[in-house]
């Protein structure tokens, strides 16, 4: 069966066209490749692999949710960056990239996740710090099975990141619920390095149809420098500024701007990726 966010997903891309479907495979490839390359460097390591998975137990529940919902970030974004390569500041903004150690840790994490799932007698006996061997023999099983993927440009790729994505997102909606539904907060504060990016332009009108600052309710002065935001609403920068600090929506259309919250932030790239594909679904 497969599951909704992965069809809403493949939905999406089916709306590429093939250079930016081209492109877009390619960067999921060489991702995908780092991945591998980093998960087989901590099972090929005892000394790494110790370190990995003492880091992943000393972490509490919200803290490795916390940890997946970053990696999530970032599949999203890169997922995003294909649709719209204009809009690429306002995908790039927000929370930063995750670390190498902490990359090896979801890494190591969704894979034990997904071992226990298919092969629950795997991980039954013995401490977390013996299970190397044991997951070596499954990821090398897995490499060995998928070899014939390797180096193609196939709905196979896209299909397996996909489907990563969705796991991901399924796995923090969970424990975002269990600890109280963060990701159901509508607010959060714009990303200050967004808002220092954003645009000063002039009012011009000649006296005809002025923007007026929908924040004060005030007409803006033909010649007078103010605030663009990407939805092309104009606003006086002390009305709009204690605004984005409190919110990160355009008070006209709630246009929403990145933010540094990082499971606001999963929200809001999620709904742009689905209305990318119209709402609808992609038949397998």
């Amino acid at each position: 069966m497969v599951e909704e966010e992965t069809k809403k997903i493949m939905a999406a891309l089916s709306t590429l066209n093939p250079t930016q479907l081209r492109v877009l495979t390619h960067s999921i490839l060489n991702l995908s490749c780092h991945h591998l390359h980093r998960l087989s460097s901590i099972l090929s390591s005892p000394s790494l692999f110790s370190l990995t998975i003492h880091h992943l137990i000393s972490l509490s529940p919200s803290s490795k949710s916390l940890l997946i919902a970053r990696h999530l970030l970032s599949l999203l974004r890169l997922l995003l960056l294909h649709f719209h390569p204009q809009d690429r500041p306002h995908l790039s903004s927000g929370p930063p990239a995750i670390k190498l150690r902490d990359l090896d840790a979801v890494l190591l994490l969704l894979f034990i996740c997904e071992t226990h799932h298919h092969h629950p007698q795997t991980l039954l006996a013995g401490d977390p710090s013996e299970w190397r061997e044991s997951l070596s023999k499954t990821f090398s099983h897995a490499m060995l099975s998928n070899l014939s993927e390797i180096g193609g440009y196939n709905g196979g790729v896209l299909i397996t990141y996909a489907e990563t994505v969705s796991r991901c997102l399924r796995f923090v909606r969970m424990v975002d619920s269990c600890s109280g539904g963060r990701m159901e907060r509508k607010e959060a504060a714009a990303s200050p390095a967004t808002v220092v990016g954003l645009p000063t332009v002039e009012v011009s009108g000649g006296g005809v149809g002025l923007e007026y600052c929908t924040v004060c309710k005030e007409e803006m002065r033909e010649g007078r420098e103010v605030c663009e935001l990407p939805c092309k609403h104009l606003f006086h920068w002390k009305c709009i500024l204690p605004w984005l600090k409190k919110k990160n929506t355009c008070p006209c259309c709630r246009f929403q701007l990145p933010t540094d919250d990082v499971f606001e932030e999963i929200q809001r790239l999620w709904e742009v990726l689905i209305r990318a594909g119209g709402g609808g679904s992609f038949d397998f």
